[in-house]
């Protein structure tokens, strides 16, 4: 996925990064050679902060295909934390386990298959931080069932919220129209203080009151 920041002010931020372990270097080869969408590194230092500032424990993520941004936040979180994992596609979810076990952080994902955005009616209670980055058409729906299963003071994150700028055109495309109502539902919403960061291909940070 195109980045919407000057090219070569990507490179600079990539360039910044220190050297990844074993185990994230490798998921960022696999997913580059078969284009596999992840957070990549950049975002994923951001998405890390957040949880780690946050104290977040109880994470439900809406899409984590190998489980890059899921090994993040399992970090992030610590050893007590209760991280959901989902995806649609039971392969993506059995790569991801054997790269869980790989970093060390297995004991505290919980795995589950199908529709992300309707996965997180099995699961109850609320959560300290929920990670939307499913298929782009369903973002709205997902931010219906995500704001309410936060905490208050929860956060709520969201990927490609820019979609490599065609957030700012008129079209008939389904996804780009999806994410364009979803961040301005986000702004009307009540409970929600919302900034999208133009990190990649953008970010929404928000946080319930």
């Amino acid at each position: 996925m195109p980045g919407i920041l000057n090219a070569k002010v990507e490179q600079y931020l990539a360039d910044l990064l220190p050297k990844r372990d074993a185990v994230i270097s490798e998921m960022e080869r696999y997913a580059k050679q078969q284009d596999v969408p992840i957070i990549g590194p950049v975002v994923a230092r951001m998405v890390y902060l957040m949880a780690r500032i946050s104290g977040a424990q109880r994470i439900f993520e809406m899409g984590s295909a190998i489980g890059y941004s899921t090994i993040w936040l399992a970090r992030a979180a610590g050893a007590d934390a209760e991280v959901y994992y989902t995806d649609g596609d039971p392969a993506n979810a059995t790569r991801a386990r054997g790269y869980f076990k790989r970093a060390g952080v297995e004991n505290c994902i919980q795995i589950m298959t199908g529709d992300a955005v309707n996965l997180i009616d099995q699961v109850p209670g609320v959560f300290d931080l929920i990670f939307i980055d499913v298929d782009k058409h369903q973002y709205p729906e997902a931010l219906r069932k995500a704001v309410p299963r936060l905490r208050s003071g929860g956060l709520l994150l969201t990927d490609n919220v820019l979609w490599s700028g065609k957030v700012t055109r008129k079209t008939n495309d389904s996804r780009t129209r999806a994410i364009q109502q979803f961040n301005k539902l986000i702004y009307s919403w009540p409970e929600l203080f919302p900034i999208i960061i133009p990190l990649r291909d953008g970010v929404a940070v928000c946080r319930k009151s």
